[in-house]
């Protein structure tokens, strides 16, 4: 049994961690800080961790708190991780940061799109890029982890296939996604109260969203070619999920049938892929470790679309972490994850 530590315990993705790791036959949470609730007991914030942390009580983050353990996850917010890893990289042998503090490969993208300057640049050629389904030989036995979040794995898996192959267009692709309000994090917003969201539906970061680089960073590694993307996140009245509507125009003349066919030979292997002609739903994921894919060609306009749908704190979250965490250890990649989705 391996020993984690989740640091950053008490927010949504961390709580996620802890549920995961609750049924893992190989990973054991014994260190959940939360510098918030730091001597609250998990039970009392998540009454659903009950049977499994009893009286385990948050403690605060501090240098050494990890030591003993074989791997961390960092579950915190944007911006954070990079204060923290460097003191994490001496306790323990692997980490895997749930944030996008390590996952961009130019340090120079992170004034432009986060506003401030990377803290700790010579960590980025160490990490590694953590979405499985296309780079998962950079992620067995990696000892640092970048794993991508809910938009970026979306996007990324939906479009990478068709750009690799020489289907689509690389510029001018256009990914219009909705997020459910657990992906803004468990402190209460302005804009994320329930009387804010219930009810509407909003585009939010037009033309800004700093997740935009990241999905032509994954796109372009993957299929060899510069992707330029215009990405416009929107958020939905939903507690959970993901649902990202990508366009892109062909090369050459295609059908559906030859899109859905390339989307198919690209997963045809993959355990938590799910490549179909119905349009998938983010209730379907609700859950699991599952990405739901479908794609369209249409020659009346002249666009190719595919569309994928994932849990934004499972698939998008804490379960690509424990996915990538399984890879980095050698346990099987699938352990304690679930690939069926929890309905209605």
């Amino acid at each position: 049994m391996h020993k984690v530590a989740v640091i950053g315990a008490s927010g949504f993705t961390g709580a996620e961690l802890l549920r995961i790791c609750a049924s893992h036959p190989g990973l054991e949470a014994v260190v959940a800080t939360g510098d918030s609730m730091a001597g609250r007991a998990v039970a009392d914030l998540y009454a659903s961790l009950a049977p499994a942390y009893g009286d385990t009580q948050f403690v605060p983050y501090e240098p050494g708190v990890a030591s003993g353990c074989d791997l961390a996850f960092c579950a915190l917010p944007h911006g954070a991780s990079q204060s923290v890893v460097p003191e994490l990289r001496n306790e323990v042998k692997h980490v895997v940061d749930l944030a996008a503090d390590f996952r961009l490969d130019d340090p120079g993208l992170y004034p432009a799109w986060y506003g401030t300057e990377h803290t700790a640049p010579e960590l980025l050629e160490e990490f590694v890029f953590g979405l499985p389904e296309l780079f998962r030989d950079d992620i067995v036995h990696a000892e640092l982890v970048a794993a991508p979040g809910c938009y970026v794995t979306t996007a990324t898996l939906a479009l990478a296939p068709l750009v690799a192959a020489g289907a689509v267009e690389p510029h001018g692709i256009i990914v219009d996604a909705a997020s459910g309000v657990s992906g803004a994090g468990r402190p209460p917003k302005p804009n994320t109260t329930f009387c804010a969201v219930d009810e509407d539906f909003t585009a939010y970061g037009l033309l800004t969203h700093r997740h935009t680089p990241e999905i032509e960073m994954a796109v372009s590694r993957h299929s060899g070619t510069d992707v330029q993307v215009l990405f416009t996140p929107h958020l939905a009245p939903m507690n959970r999920g993901i649902l990202a509507t990508c366009y892109a125009r062909p090369t050459g003349a295609t059908s559906t049938d030859e899109v859905l066919g390339l989307l198919s030979d690209a997963y045809r292997d993959e355990p938590f892929v799910v490549v179909s002609d119905r349009s998938p739903s983010p209730k379907a994921t609700l859950g699991s470790n599952s990405v739901h894919l479908t794609a369209r060609a249409d020659a009346r306009t002249g666009w190719v679309m595919a569309i994928a749908a994932l849990d934004n704190l499972v698939k998008g979250a804490s379960g690509q972490a424990v996915q990538c965490a399984n890879l980095a250890l050698g346990i099987d990649e699938t352990a304690g994850l679930a690939s069926a989705g929890i309905y209605p």
